[in-house]
């Protein structure tokens, strides 16, 4: 009895000795879920990432700062979302694809202020573009943007997308939790008329959310750009014409 009893201790020490814990299966996440780039956990099969595709190739040789800016160039094209001399503010703006992109689309008289939780480096030359390190869902960077917007804006933009765990109940709960934000940024930063364009990836938060746009804008509905990777369930919302209610700041 002893024999074996000392056998299944040396046993259990060896096991300790040799087995490696992982304090990410232990401890909480406590970063934030956004961000302009949504990096990808190997823990399920997702779509094959190529990051030296034609677009990505293409923005290097152009010198833009990410293949996303031929998302927006050509939903610009198809949709007139922006117009010379308009205030764009831009959720989830690093690397800084699209601040370029509407940097060009309003000109001069325009400006384009960004936030996103990484810095935005180098920063952009562009004279009418700035951009700062900020969590949307701190009521201190509406406050922010509008100051160096100098007032609302008539353009919101987001490509904001949750960091990928693999996991979907996470997953789901990231992405809402940046739609959220952004909805609670709608009436704090947006002019009455003005207009929406948000990313959006394939979940019911998703769905709900575009239900709840209806509600406020004079129309919206769902685009997707040819720039998008292969396999990628992302699409963007267009939602014009906002309607502010009583209550909204």
């Amino acid at each position: 009895m002893c024999g074996s009893r000392c056998r299944i201790l040396k046993w259990f020490a060896w096991t300790l000795r040799t087995t490696s814990y992982s304090c990410a299966a232990r401890c909480p996440v406590t970063s934030r879920p956004w961000s302009s780039f949504a990096r990808r956990s190997s823990s399920r099969p997702v779509a094959r990432y190529d990051r030296k595709d034609h677009f990505h190739q293409r923005a290097k040789r152009e010198g833009f700062r990410s293949r996303a800016v031929y998302k927006l160039a050509e939903l610009q094209s198809g949709h007139r979302i922006l117009k010379s001399g308009q205030r764009v503010a831009d959720l989830g703006c690093w690397p800084g694809g699209w601040l370029q992109e509407a940097s060009r689309a309003v000109g001069a008289r325009g400006r384009v202020v960004g936030v996103d939780l990484a810095p935005v480096e180098p920063p952009l030359n562009n004279a009418n573009v700035i951009s700062f390190v900020g969590d949307i869902e701190d009521a201190q960077v509406c406050e922010q943007l509008r100051t160096h917007l100098g007032g609302r804006c008539d353009v919101l933009l987001s490509d904001a997308a949750p960091k990928l765990t693999g996991v979907r109940e996470a997953d789901r709960a990231a992405e809402e939790r940046i739609l959220e934000a952004v909805e609670v940024i709608i009436p704090l930063l947006l002019r009455k008329d003005g207009d929406l364009l948000v990313k959006l990836l394939e979940c019911p938060e998703a769905q709900n959310f575009q239900r709840r746009m209806r509600a406020c804008f004079a129309s919206a509905k769902t685009v997707r750009a040819a720039a998008t990777r292969k396999g990628s369930s992302e699409r963007y919302l267009l939602a014009r014409g906002y309607k502010p209610t009583e209550t909204d700041s």
